[in-house]
């Protein structure tokens, strides 16, 4: 069974092929990553998939054809993504940065602004609340960005994807700036998600996050997929570390030692 699936999904910008003919498969709640060294194309695949650039080949979630879809409409059909950029609401606080992410825009919000009538129904406080349980900040839901830790600022920005009740959620870079310690809890309450019936797609740098929370794992070098498996096939592929070689080749060793240590898969 297949929740999203790409087929010779190409995306070229001029004479330059970001992304190559793609093929990638994420079953129903699975955790997939995507890894591969700076340049690679990785976050250009996401905005392919959700329709931020042009493309070419097939793209398909749950089996509907996304490609005739507009942005906006990916996501309703629930293919959401976070950005690398968190671009928080800082003055305003987590619980209502949320709800504004739950509140789709539309021609008669001007009405209920003028008349200072509220828009948000019970159904969208308890969609923000799931989304604040999932993550587990309900604790700070009354707090302002600026008071949070790098940490908990990166889970909010989760948490306003979540609440749009996606499919498969596609966080690019979530770890990026997090120490070793937030980085375990981030992906710790990541991994949970699959349990509510949800599917992950990753695009991260931190290899031992990767490694250790990945079901499967596709590796994308100069715009092609070279690699693919289980993080135990991976993080011992040749190619794998020869395309790490020169930016972070020593990392990808470090964390294969790690998880050989800890028996993990």
């Amino acid at each position: 069974m297949t929740l999203l699936q790409t087929t010779g999904l190409t995306v070229t910008f001029g004479g330059l092929h970001a992304n190559d003919h793609v093929d990638i498969t994420v079953a129903p709640q699975t955790f997939v990553g995507l890894i591969g060294p700076n340049g690679a194309g990785k976050t250009t695949f996401i905005d392919a998939i959700t329709g931020y650039v042009s493309s070419t080949g097939g793209i398909t979630l749950d089996g509907e054809d996304l490609r005739p879809l507009k942005p906006h409409e990916r996501t309703r059909r629930g293919l959401v993504r976070t950005f690398q950029s968190l671009e928080l609401f800082e003055d305003l606080t987590v619980e209502d940065n949320l709800l504004v992410a739950a509140q789709p825009p539309r021609w008669s919000d001007w009405i209920f602004d003028v008349f200072h009538i509220s828009r948000v129904t019970p159904e969208i406080r308890a969609n923000v609340d799931r989304a604040l349980d999932l993550v587990e900040l309900q604790d700070v839901r009354r707090t302002t960005p600026i008071n949070l830790s790098h940490g908990q600022r990166k889970l909010v920005g989760v948490a306003r994807a979540l609440v749009m009740q996606p499919k498969l959620v596609l966080l690019d870079e979530p770890a990026a700036g997090l120490d070793s310690e937030e980085s375990l809890v981030f992906g710790r309450r990541m991994r949970s998600l699959l349990a509510t019936g949800l599917s992950v797609f990753m695009i991260e740098h931190d290899m031992g996050l990767v490694l250790s929370v990945c079901d499967y794992i596709y590796v994308l070098d100069f715009g092609r997929i070279i690699a693919e498996g289980t993080p135990a096939e991976v993080r011992d592929n040749p190619l794998v570390i020869d395309a790490y070689l020169g930016e972070s080749a020593s990392e990808v060793h470090e964390a294969a030692e790690h998880l050989r240590h800890e028996g993990q898969p």
